[in-house]
């Protein structure tokens, strides 16, 4: 499916120069003369490569569609970490590089979507919120509260978060996965 370039999201795998690229961070410029563009960081799910390329609204690209499979996550070993195919209960060991920043969220009995091309993994996708518990908040400064002002935390899973001043060490709280932000406090 072709897409113009400036509709590229993170998160979007698009085939590009022979390649299959996921979009990781975007950035949308209007200069002061020109036309505009789609400022894209992309990483190679292949070899790990990363590249920066601008797209304008004339330039297309195709959209791969993947095809995705139900896996729950077993264990980590080290750098591996060990899924189940939920269909067919075969085992699949991948680098934890592969999931970047989002691994540490990983907790044992998870239920992912892993993403195949040719019957390979490429990419895994987590829930978009997890539960978390905060190990280490700072105190609240006084004074600080007419502001919407966040404090850093410190997660189970060793995750830095800015939480509002009201969380407190020990509080279960929900986490957004990909852009580790406080979304809110867990039931």
């Amino acid at each position: 499916m072709k897409i113009s370039g400036v509709d590229i999201r993170p998160g979007n795998i698009i085939e590009y120069e022979g390649g299959i690229w996921r979009a990781v961070k975007i950035q949308h410029t209007q200069p002061g003369k020109g036309g505009a563009y789609m400022q894209v960081e992309m990483k190679n799910l292949i070899d790990g490569r990363k590249n920066n390329v601008r797209f304008r609204s004339a330039e297309t690209v195709e959209k791969v569609r993947l095809d995705t499979t139900d896996f729950q996550f077993l264990f980590a070993d080290g750098e591996d970490l060990t899924f189940m195919d939920k269909a067919t209960y075969d085992q699949i060991t991948l680098p934890r590089d592969l999931l970047g920043d989002a691994a540490a969220f990983l907790q044992d009995g998870m239920d992912v979507v892993m993403e195949l091309y040719d019957e390979r993994p490429i990419s895994v996708q987590l829930p978009d919120t997890v539960e978390a518990t905060i190990v280490e908040a700072d105190a609240v400064v006084k004074g600080q509260t007419a502001s919407s002002s966040y404090k850093p935390a410190i997660l189970d899973n060793g995750v830095r978060v800015m939480v509002p001043p009201f969380i407190s060490s020990g509080t279960k709280i929900v986490v957004d996965v990909y852009t580790q932000e406080y979304v809110r406090r867990a039931d």
